[in-house]
């Protein structure tokens, strides 16, 4: 319970007759006296807070960008009409902190007749991924005169799943393109790529005569060729470090955020390509875990699984990382590792590890780079840039060795900036396909 303003504006607009016509206790009781009578007939007139039954209902997931629509249903049981002020409190990274979004969206005015109710609805906007969730409602209840509230809070539970954005999903129809023209599917004839048999057909000038099937040919009067289709059905493990170095940001995101994004491309393009997407998150344990789901489910999985990641401020533990990955592979896999090309823990983890995984499965390296130190590399024209200027160009060079040292163990090395990442990715793969390695 509380005084409202205006009671204050009342009391003190009061105390100014009294000071002129009748100054002493008796002016000053028969203000206040008259003041307190009309707040305690005030509050004995709001609606009761405690007794209002609160429930929510609304949207559970949106993704990073967009907003989803939280409705708060107060239903009055009591016979006094309730005149209220409602806060609903959710966490800050629900808003763009500092707009007036923030403050508007989660207060609401309502009047509820007894026995009736009303609904108010927050319309969230998240600045973060993971799951967001509500905090306590805080109603006043105002009496007809609006002099005295009565105040209390209700714990109404409800969470909304912040997913990640998936901005790359712009790439997918040329990616989806490639990948017909890979199969056969389009008027783009591509010959003797891939390594599974598809049918047989007239042989025309320009094939390759290592696809010509001889027996086939002796059989009939015309020479017959095979004709070749990307593999399908094989098994694509998506593994996201989310140990230290996924932390560092580029732009204005972690590392963590453009691999996830990039994981994201792949998995819709193998899923339509007919082969099979699992994902592993670890640092030191296992984050997240999804395996088994059919083509149609295998997105909304990962999607789902990535939203609550975070980068955990640990050193990944290779060695952990690596017996994980090969467990949950079994048989032969296209392993993508999504991590960072930085020196000191690639060499001191992963590449002392890499014979077991390059010895049973195909490997592919995808890595953020930053574009700040290519543009650090370019500067000129004082003496600060001509420093930055060699650590850039030191920074590039322990880069480079690094994804020569894996290349040499076999492994396919994508590093590209945050913005091509995803695109690269995909790219690569297809290559993996067309050449017949996976």
């Amino acid at each position: 319970m509380a005084f409202t303003g205006r009671a204050a504006l009342l009391a003190a607009l009061g105390s100014i007759p009294v000071g002129i016509l009748e100054p002493g206790w008796t002016g000053i009781l028969a203000v206040n006296g008259s003041m307190a009578l009309a707040c305690a007939c005030d509050f004995a007139l709001a609606a009761p807070v405690r007794r209002l039954a609160l429930t929510r209902s609304g949207d559970t997931s949106t993704r990073l960008g967009e907003t989803a629509d939280v409705t708060l249903t107060i239903t009055n049981p009591s016979h006094r009409p309730l005149r209220a002020h409602v806060r609903d409190a959710w966490p800050p990274s629900s808003w763009q902190p500092g707009t007036e979004t923030e403050t508007e969206a989660s207060r609401h005015r309502l009047t509820i007749p007894p026995g009736e109710r009303r609904r108010a609805t927050t319309r969230l906007r998240p600045t973060r991924r993971g799951d967001r969730r509500a905090d306590r409602v805080t109603i006043r209840s105002y009496g007809p005169l609006g002099l005295f509230s009565r105040q209390g809070t209700h714990k109404v539970p409800w969470t909304v799943r912040i997913l990640p954005p998936f901005t790359s999903r712009k790439h997918l129809p040329s990616k989806l393109a490639r990948l017909r023209e890979l199969d056969g599917r389009t008027s783009v004839l591509t010959r003797g790529e891939g390594t599974e048999f598809d049918s047989l057909r007239e042989y025309v000038p320009g094939d390759d005569i290592r696809s010509i099937d001889w027996r086939a040919t002796a059989r009939q009067s015309t020479v017959a060729v095979r004709t070749w289709r990307p593999e399908r059905d094989r098994h694509i493990l998506l593994v996201l470090d989310t140990g230290r170095t996924s932390a560092g940001r580029v732009g204005d995101a972690p590392r963590l955020d453009a691999s996830m994004d990039a994981a994201l491309l792949l998995a819709a393009l193998a899923s339509r390509a007919g082969d099979r997407v699992a994902l592993l998150a670890y640092d030191r344990r296992i984050r997240a875990l999804v395996q088994g789901r059919s083509a149609g489910d295998v997105l909304p999985a990962l999607v789902n699984a990535m939203a609550p990641l975070e980068p955990e401020l640990v050193e990944t533990d290779a060695r952990g990382l690596t017996a994980t990955a090969l467990r949950t592979a079994p048989r032969r896999s296209l392993i993508v590792l999504l991590t960072a090309l930085d020196a000191a823990p690639m060499e001191q983890g992963l590449l002392p590890l890499l014979p077991q995984l390059t010895q049973r499965h195909t490997v592919l390296v995808a890595s953020v780079a930053d574009p700040h130190i290519a543009r650090m590399g370019k500067a000129r024209g004082n003496a600060e840039a001509v420093y930055e200027a060699a650590a850039a160009a030191q920074a590039q060079s322990e880069r480079q060795h690094t994804a020569e040292q894996l290349r040499r163990h076999g492994v396919t090395v994508v590093d590209a900036p945050p913005e091509d990442l995803a695109s690269a990715l995909a790219d690569a793969y297809l290559a993996l396909k067309t050449a017949g390695r996976l």
